[in-house]
């Protein structure tokens, strides 16, 4: 089979689909592969590394032209027109919120596979989990940054100091974001509280944070009375293939202090919060009500060293 591997183009995204490991196992297994010209540059790979394992450095005309066309991210607006109905498609989609790319690629007869809908056996979303656990870390790291006051937040430092209460951070959903955001909380020594409708999955958590955060069973009353207290809260919950449910109002977020963070990990699947849209690297908050909101829909391209080899490792 002809495999391609296009080059990002979505703004501030840097990572690749594929490693030079992964194109390895692949032209061993007798395939062979297509890598547009300088696609893992920003992911620190140069095409002199996919070109030692026999890859083809290639135009993006070339990657797209391909039977199997490997991805990160959904397709761009400008690159609809390399769809065809001879082709499969292995990417992110998030489809739920790009209404746009499901017409594009019905119309294409393209056939797309998302990386966040493929399930194994046991039910889990395996090609999804590196990303959110490379997400709810930096869901985290963001806020405590936007908490500066030089950044527009209100000067509060999440694990406070001898004498100083810390930071409470408030993560909705328990999943693998939200439980990657509470051990990153708590490693900052904030107080932290995770909120879930599972509560089997809490009495997992329970097991493995047991004494170090808060864990509470998610309703709109729960929620309602951690948020005038809440320095950061991360929203972080999934529904595989649908649209994210907003679980933080307008009105409920009038109760928060100024200066306070949200963090939307679900922003490209619609958003937790009803005052969440999509932003970029380049440009990552903005002010609604005094709160800032981080809504930055690919957060793990901002460290792309790290989540192309975690993603590939999953994809291969």
């Amino acid at each position: 089979m002809r495999i391609g591997v296009p080059a990002e183009v979505k703004p501030d995204e840097y990572r690749v689909a594929l490693t030079p490991a992964g194109a390895l196992e692949l032209t061993r297994r007798g395939h062979e592969v297509l890598v547009e010209r300088g696609a893992g540059v920003g992911s620190g790979i140069p095409d002199a590394e996919f070109a030692r394992v026999g890859a083809v450095i290639c135009e993006a005309a070339d990657a797209w032209g391909c039977r199997l066309v490997l991805k990160v991210k959904e397709p761009q607006p400008g690159e609809f027109r390399f769809l065809h109905d001879d082709q499969i498609l292995f990417t992110y989609l998030h489809l739920a919120a790009s209404p746009g790319v499901a017409d594009a690629l019905r119309r294409a007869g393209t056939t797309a596979i998302a990386y966040e809908t493929v399930e194994d056996d046991a039910g889990r979303l395996p090609l999804l989990a590196p990303m959110s656990e490379i997400a709810g870390r930096l869901a985290v790291q963001a806020g405590a940054r936007y908490l500066e006051t030089p950044l527009g937040g209100r000067g509060v430092l999440l694990g406070g100091v001898a004498g100083v209460a810390p930071g409470s951070v408030v993560v909705i959903g328990a999943g693998i974001v939200g439980a990657n955001a509470a051990v990153v909380a708590i490693g900052m020594q904030a107080h932290v509280t995770v909120l879930d409708t599972d509560l089997e999955r809490l009495r997992q958590l329970e097991m493995v944070l047991g004494g170090r955060v808060t864990l509470l069973y998610s309703t709109r009353l729960a929620i309602e009375e951690l948020l005038p207290a809440a320095d950061l809260v991360v929203g972080a919950v999934l529904l595989p293939g649908a649209r994210a449910p907003r679980l933080v109002t307008r009105e409920m977020l009038g109760a928060m202090r100024r200066g306070s963070v949200v963090v939307d990990v679900a922003v490209d699947q619609g958003g937790c919060f009803e005052t969440s849209r999509p932003t970029t690297h380049s440009d990552p908050i903005y002010l609604v009500d005094g709160v800032v909101h981080y809504c930055v829909a690919n957060m793990p391209g901002a460290v792309p060293v790290t989540s192309t080899r975690a993603l590939v490792n999953a994809t291969l």
